[in-house]
């Protein structure tokens, strides 16, 4: 029986062809893999900083550094050695860019029970004098912003703290809700459209003693919860 020559052999060139369409397809796979990568790669980087920096809501908030009963702080804000994460939220916010030895700023987001501070429930926070020249306490909503309403009572301060004791700041309290008081004379910072607000406190010109030792020097203000929507029903 007579076999044909080169029967059962694959063809050089149909080999050669296969190596080429095989060293094409795995270059290709490659190369597409490659493209996934960078893409996910970038995204998840540009999240990252956008999360870190406040532009996604959820992202760490300045003040992590120095906690004193749960008022945070960091002494790199508005220092050259503030990580870029840190001066991207500065730079969006525009809250916080003095150095430290001009002011420096304590964040709360929950109140001394360790519940989250909420426009649906009433507050009363008090405190006596801090170690520095002038201070105040701002409310924010959840995304670093000044509530939208127009109650126009959204700080709380040394002069008005003074105000209440014939020139004394070195005791004081204020209500914190989304409704007025119905005592016309309690001082009162509106909370309406804050939804998870924060406390913000700033001290001007910080004494020695706070910047050196802040867990000790600062005695910060206290956060009493006193009802709740859902408690009033």
């Amino acid at each position: 029986m007579n076999q044909t020559v080169g029967e059962g052999k694959a063809h050089p060139l149909n080999l050669s062809s296969r190596v080429r369409d095989l060293g094409y397809k795995a270059c290709m796979q490659w190369v597409i893999r490659l493209i996934v990568a960078i893409i996910f790669g970038a995204n998840l980087g540009a999240l990252t900083a956008l999360w870190f920096g406040g532009m996604i809501s959820g992202g760490p908030r300045i003040g992590n550094a120095i906690d004193v009963d749960g008022w945070r702080s960091d002494w790199s804000i508005g220092s050259e050695n503030a990580n870029p994460y840190v001066r991207a939220r500065v730079a969006r916010n525009g809250l916080m860019g003095l150095r430290k030895e001009e002011a420096v700023y304590f964040l709360k987001t929950e109140d001394d029970s360790g519940e989250p501070l909420s426009e649906a429930c009433t507050y009363r926070v008090s405190g006596a004098t801090f170690p520095a020249e002038w201070w105040s306490i701002t409310l924010y909503d959840a995304e670093n912003r000044l509530p939208m309403n127009e109650d126009g009572r959204l700080s709380f301060d040394q002069t008005q703290a003074a105000g209440l004791n014939d020139g004394d700041a070195s005791s004081w309290a204020f209500h914190v809700s989304s409704t007025a008081p119905t005592e016309p004379d309690t001082a009162w910072v509106s909370s309406r459209a804050g939804g998870n607000f924060d406390l913000t406190l700033r001290l001007y010109q910080p004494s020695d003693a706070l910047l050196e030792a802040p867990t000790t020097a600062l005695e910060p203000p206290q956060i009493t919860r006193q009802s709740c929507h859902e408690e009033a029903n």
